[in-house]
């Protein structure tokens, strides 16, 4: 008796191309004597299998189960059809006719295999900067069009030789349809050039680019992403004169070191961050630093973790084998502009930076830097999402109309939602600059050229100086909606938990645009994807000078004092470095003042006059060093006071600051008082979160905004809100800061067009 032929048609949506899952179903097809095929669509994996019921069943169990490692399915959908009677199972070319609803798989760092083939010298990829397979190598930086095939990737100049052919034709091999595919033969070639951008004679790059490095010499390299700017770390005078030509005086750089092994030597590292060191993502992580760690003092002054992350290209492992205790890997740039891509761009830009570059002839078709994640409160959260990560969606809880958001000025990143997936492009940085202007312009339309999407409303923050704001106005063919600041801090955390009803909203940040044209950034919000309120928010002060006030925090905290001691300023040391009288008279006559109710500005503002940094190299560098400084939490706070003006809730910041002033006088040292006053915030924060939630009876409570990448007051304040129950959601998969934005501008807009 013959057994009875099905025939089923399958649909495998989410991130199923580039990542070997063809010749997974073609094998899997094979182990249970099924015929059909397997192709590639512009909405993911299309499959037709047929045979017995019971081997269909076992086929798609296994699809489910074990699906390629770097694969993501987030959909199924299966129908029986009528049998062809194939004999055998095939895989078919890409069809492209119909729209995109795949998803791409970020880069990915180099896999094992390709890794132990790199290093045998019976490989005919021995030592090949550009080895890669299915699983491992470019994938979003290369790729121009969907779908993810080799014409509409940068590889589509480099003809495959007969052996790679031959690998990428075979379904049993892993390198079966494996876009980059090259060899020494038949790919791309790594080359070294002086300043001028004139190519050296030299028959191994990168072993002179070691003896470069070990002479002293600033080297430009080409990654996955962009160039990165390395030296060697135990050379003190390198570091010092990297600083001086990028423009970065204080700023901590990133280092990459051999293995885990160098790593565990230079940082303290927690189970949780040797695993994300050596995940497939590979960015760097902020750990805390070693005693004796042999890395050049100026490479993060005045901070107590470094940067650290582990080679993820072939080329880096190649030249971390020169036997380097550790290199900077900084993004190639100069300050404030985006990292570098393209050769001749890097040798104009660069060629004042940069002593010779070791770059190479495939192209990177989009920028993306390092990604940065750190380990606080019991897990790893991002500060920068960028390779590795994009773009990989985060899922949100609604479907609807396709949206585009474009983020704010810092830490740019904009925000494709398409169904129910939020598009969160990589790192774009600060748009202050032409260059990021054109960087942020050209990530827009890839971003809606690979997906097929057209947004049906552009989501904008409310400044209206931003650059991404006007880019936004200027769009006449599509509706646009402006949001406020924080109130797009608070759904960007509210998508990414997947919560829909109000929430209390502790937004805190340094800069953020009110709806009363004045700067926020100490907000207490009630809201939802609807519509806030302004529970509650710091006392207002002045910000003298602005932007000026925020680079030199001593004048912040001249205008503090002021407001505090009714125009007087009490005799503190920190004042006898500065020119005060200029700043007394614009804060007295308020001239150019502005108003603000910036958290971060109160940190510049207790940093400063404690003797902590009067001005900064950095973003927050004065409120992270204070931080870093502070003694732990169980210690007296300073005065906290809540009061009401005008129905309006304030946190009192005039009772910190004489609380602060009396305790400099009294002798307390800047570390008592950076754990008095990061315990103060924690009491404060506590005791307005229970006012509201008497008013509203809400307990689930959201924490957004750039001041909570600060360890001492987000694992200070968590425990004390679980303990007084409420439900508290904070950020992992998209940054607290302002790289985050852009996912709940997105959301606000989609809510809008609902409404």
């Amino acid at each position: 008796m013959t057994k009875t032929v099905k025939r089923e048609k399958i649909s495998v949506n989410g991130i199923v191309q580039g990542v070997g899952f063809r010749p997974f179903i073609h094998n899997l097809a094979k182990k249970y004597h099924l015929a059909g095929f397997v192709a590639n669509t512009s909405t993911g994996v299309e499959i037709e299998i047929e045979g017995s019921k019971g081997s269909l069943n076992q086929f798609i169990k296994e699809v489910k189960i074990n699906a390629p490692p770097l694969s993501v399915i987030t959909d199924i959908q299966s129908e029986f059809i009528k049998p062809l009677l194939d004999d055998d199972f095939i895989i078919k070319p890409s069809d492209a006719r119909v729209s995109v609803a795949t998803l791409i798989s970020p880069d990915v760092a180099i896999c094992e295999d390709c890794y132990r083939e790199l290093f045998d010298p019976q490989d005919r990829r021995y030592l090949y900067p550009f080895i890669n397979c299915t699983n491992c190598g470019p994938r979003y930086t290369i790729i121009e069009n969907i779908p993810y095939d080799r014409p509409y990737t940068s590889m589509k100049s480099f003809v495959m030789c007969p052996d790679c052919q031959a690998e990428y034709d075979d379904p049993s091999n892993r390198r079966f349809h494996a876009q980059p595919n090259a060899c020494p033969v038949c790919g791309p070639q790594v080359s070294l050039h002086d300043a001028t951008g004139q190519k050296l004679d030299s028959s191994d790059p990168v072993s002179k680019t070691a003896d470069l490095l070990k002479s002293g010499k600033i080297l430009a390299i080409k990654g996955l992403g962009g160039f990165h700017l390395a030296v060697d770390t135990a050379n003190e005078e390198a570091v010092m004169e990297l600083r001086k030509r990028k423009g970065r005086e204080e700023k901590p750089l990133a280092i990459m070191v051999k293995d885990m092994k160098i790593a565990k030597t230079i940082c303290n590292l927690m189970k949780d961050e040797e695993q994300i060191l050596a995940s497939f993502q590979h960015p760097i992580v902020l750990a805390y630093k070693k005693r004796d760690h042999g890395i050049a003092h100026s490479v993060a002054p005045g901070n107590d973790r470094f940067g650290i992350m582990l080679p993820y290209t072939p080329l880096h492992h190649i030249l971390m084998s020169f036997d380097f205790h550790a290199l900077v890997m900084t993004s190639a740039n100069y300050s404030e502009e985006p990292i570098c891509i393209e050769n001749e761009e890097v040798f104009e830009r660069l060629g004042n930076i940069a002593d010779y570059f070791l770059t190479h002839n495939r192209d990177i078709y989009l920028r993306s830097d390092d990604s940065v994640v750190i380990h606080l409160n019991r897990e790893m959260r991002q500060i920068r999402r960028s390779r590795g990560y994009v773009p990989k969606p985060v899922f949100v809880s609604s479907k609807g109309a396709p949206i585009l958001a474009v983020g704010g000025e810092l830490k740019n990143t904009i925000c494709l939602l398409k169904d129910d997936k939020a598009f969160l492009s990589q790192h774009i940085g600060d748009l202050e600059n032409l260059e990021a202007y054109n960087f942020f312009k050209m990530t827009v339309n890839h971003l809606e050229r690979i997906f097929e999407t057209k947004p049906e409303l552009i989501v904008y923050d409310l400044h209206p100086s931003y650059l991404s704001t006007q880019w936004a106005k200027e769009q006449t063919d599509v509706p646009t909606f402006g949001v406020q600041h924080h109130h797009a801090h608070l759904t960007a955390c509210m998508a990414e938990n997947k919560l829909e009803n109000p929430v209390i909203g502790l937004i805190m940040d340094g800069t953020g645009y009110g709806t009363d044209g004045t700067i926020w950034g100490g907000e207490v919000l009630v809201g939802d994807f609807s519509e806030f309120t302004r529970y509650a928010y710091f006392e207002p002060m002045l910000l003298p000078g602005g932007d000026a006030a925020i680079k030199a925090p001593w004048r912040t905290a001249v205008s503090y004092l002021l407001k505090s001691f009714d125009g007087e300023l009490p005799d503190l040391p920190f004042l006898e470095q500065h020119n005060v009288e200029p700043i007394v008279e614009m804060v007295t006559k308020q001239f150019n003042c502005q108003s603000t109710t910036s958290c971060g500005r109160l940190f510049d503002a207790v940093a400063a006059m404690s003797g902590g940094k009067q001005e900064i190299h950095y973003e927050a560098q004065a409120a992270i060093e204070f931080m870093q400084v502070a003694s732990q939490l169980d210690i007296n706070p300073f005065d906290v006071e809540i009061s009401t003006s005008n129905e309006n809730i304030i946190m009192c910041v005039v009772p910190i600051i004489r609380s602060v002033v009396k305790s400099i006088l009294d002798g307390e040292s800047i570390s008592k008082i950076g754990g008095r006053f990061h315990k103060t915030l924690i009491d404060l924060f506590t005791k307005i979160v229970k006012e509201a939630y008497q008013t509203t009876g809400i307990r689930d409570v959201v924490l957004s905004g750039g001041v909570f990448q600060n360890h001492l007051l987000f694992e200070g304040i968590i425990p004390v809100l679980l303990s007084e129950g409420f439900n508290v959601y904070t950020h992992s998969q998209v940054p607290t800061n302002d790289g985050g934005l852009s996912l709940g501008q997105a959301m606000l807009g989609r809510h809008y067009l609902q409404k």
